[in-house]
């Protein structure tokens, strides 16, 4: 059924999440293609970003189960898997995902938002997919693996919110022209602000 989009798909995987000391409640999750030096910096919410930590930190235990730990138990007491998560659209800055599941031999393709998606892919160890233009349009190019440093992966354990915070931003790039806004992107990569990367990556999006 979904043979011929696989064709055009590319896998990604998490690079980390990082946390903004000047904007409140922003998070970036970086996701990286396996096989390339693009990755794919992703706003997400404080809720989220801690659930996602917190799964890909094996030695946290919650007390009780978050909202992510339920669907997965819900989900394999009736014999439901995620097989994969596919982030299969950009509109105006924002990404939307889908999970592909299946029970008994049958698929199905359910809605769903990226940060939830991502925080179900590392509970079920599914592969996390993007569309080739989707890469082409929001991805950012890095010049050697090693420019990402180990600080992302080290960032996870710096999250330790207890309320979702809305993230709302109030950055205004109204005035700056395309080359100005790529070079300021270039600047944010070359200094791992990804959260400002992904804002200004949004402005380059809406005006193309």
């Amino acid at each position: 059924m979904y043979e011929d989009r696989y064709m055009s798909l590319v896998r990604l995987t998490i690079k980390g999440i990082s946390y903004s000391q000047t904007q409140s409640g922003a998070y970036a999750l970086v996701l990286s293609e396996m096989e390339g030096t693009r990755t794919l910096p992703i706003i997400i919410g404080a809720f989220e970003a801690q659930s996602i930590a917190i799964a890909l930190e094996k030695e946290i235990r919650p007390p009780r189960p978050l909202t992510h730990d339920l669907f997965k138990s819900f989900a394999e007491r009736f014999s439901i898997t995620v097989k994969q998560i596919i982030i299969h659209k950009l509109v105006d800055g924002v990404f939307f995902s889908s999970l592909i599941c299946e029970r008994d031999g049958v698929e199905e393709v359910i809605d769903t938002r990226t940060s939830d998606a991502i925080a179900l892919a590392v509970r079920f160890q599914a592969p996390i997919f993007t569309y080739e233009n989707i890469l082409d349009k929001a991805g950012i190019y890095l010049k050697t693996e090693e420019e990402l440093g180990s600080s992302d992966e080290n960032d996870t354990d710096d999250i330790h919110i207890e309320q979702e915070i809305e993230f709302t931003s109030t950055a205004d790039f109204s005035d700056l022209s395309l080359n100005e806004l790529e070079e300021q992107l270039n600047e944010a990569v070359n200094n791992e602000d990804y959260e400002l990367a992904a804002k200004i990556r949004d402005e380059i999006s809406k005006r193309s």
